[in-house]
């Protein structure tokens, strides 16, 4: 079987599917990522990848759509999503602007079927043209419902460039939300998620368990960080000094020149694997990205959670209301406010208990069953 991984460009959409694409060759089976911009980094997880669109730059479609839809930018960066189809037309921007290339790549490669990234448009197109199963592959606890008609309607475009007007016949759904921190039930297959952080060498320190002093790891993901700033980073530094902790920032490519003297219980990190560093943490302080969310969740530490627009604020209230961590404003962020996700056995507790219902759900290998009985 062939598999076709189509995916938005951006490490949030790809990291999540890796996993499942290692399970499909280990499978023997054949794949092939589609992608643009920063998801090319699928390559260094022993991947063939096929680059969509050459030259594309996330932050500078960022940047225009700023320059050109100002009120627009600023109602996005604000938003307090309640559902993924509110943002449709701009992910279908997106998958316009890759959907060439991905048929393209379709077309020649032959795919038996499709695995998109959920609200991944070019993917759908592709599927439609070549009359072959799509799978949406989501990527957290947001809900999306069947967006496909959506699409259709934000890219006619783009269907009718390439001579489709259906969609696919056999669809199905990956849901990597522990069923828990869900008001209604999963979509479609359940599977466990499996954290992928990147690879790299390892700092020796990476490899000890922590001992009697507890360590706080802290990230704002990939994308916070250009565009919301580092205002959570410089209140932790603040706080940090009075609190018997020992702070691991890991802010990969961001700019922390301007953070000042640090406290010597504070440590600003590069680019780490976010597995590698929950092993060997307490507790985690992030932005509310999927994969920090879900990151925590695994490993099974409570979180605080500071969302600053997209998804984050529906990662942020399912982990407060399921009781694993706290989901707080930025402004709340002090020196109590750690004290109590450290000292809280209730967060522990809790998350500890999700770790395990998402260690007893199917896995990324038995997931492929799944999709080689949609092709027959």
């Amino acid at each position: 079987m062939r598999v076709l991984v189509v995916s938005t460009p951006g490490i949030g959409h790809i990291f999540p599917m890796i996993p499942l694409a290692w399970a499909l060759r280990a499978a023997g089976h054949e794949v092939l990522v589609a992608t643009a911009g920063a998801a090319l980094v699928a390559a260094r997880a022993g991947l063939p990848v096929v680059d969509v669109a050459p030259g594309f730059d996330m932050g500078a479609q960022f940047d225009k759509m700023r320059r050109e839809q100002p009120e627009l930018v600023a109602e996005m960066l604000a938003a307090r999503l309640t559902d993924l189809r509110a943002v449709i037309p701009q992910f279908a921007r997106i998958a316009d602007l890759l959907v060439d290339g991905v048929v393209q790549a379709a077309e020649q490669w032959q795919p038996d079927v499709i695995v998109q990234s959920t609200t991944q448009g070019s993917g759908l197109v592709a599927a439609s043209k070549l009359g072959i199963p799509l799978v949406d592959h989501g990527f957290g606890l947001a809900r999306s419902g069947d967006v496909h008609d959506l699409l259709r309607e934000n890219m006619g475009a783009a269907f009718a460039r390439h001579g489709v007007d259906t969609l696919p016949g056999r669809t199905a759904h990956i849901d990597v939300a522990p069923p828990s921190l869900l008001t209604e039930r999963p979509t479609g297959w359940s599977m466990r998620y499996v954290p992928y952080g990147g690879g790299t060498v390892l700092p020796p320190w990476l490899l000890r368990e922590r001992g009697g002093r507890p360590r706080i790891a802290v990230t704002l993901g990939t994308v916070a960080p250009s565009t919301t700033g580092l205002g959570p980073v410089e209140r932790i530094i603040d706080a940090a000094g009075g609190i018997d902790a020992d702070f691991v920032i890991a802010l990969g490519d961001a700019d922390t020149s301007g953070l000042g003297t640090l406290p010597p219980n504070v440590q600003v990190a590069g680019w780490i694997p976010l597995p590698a560093l929950l092993r060997v943490s307490s507790a985690l302080v992030h932005h509310g990205g999927s994969g920090s969310t879900l990151g925590a969740l695994v490993a099974g530490l409570p979180q605080l959670v500071l969302p600053s627009g997209a998804d984050r604020h529906i990662n942020g209230n399912a982990v407060h209301n399921t009781g694993a961590g706290i989901c707080a404003e930025e402004e709340e962020l002090d020196a109590r406010l750690l004290e109590h996700l450290l000292g809280e056995e209730k967060l522990r507790s809790r998350a500890r208990e999700v770790s395990a219902e998402i260690a007893a759900l199917p896995s990324p290998a038995r997931i492929v069953d799944d999709i080689t009985a949609l092709t027959r």
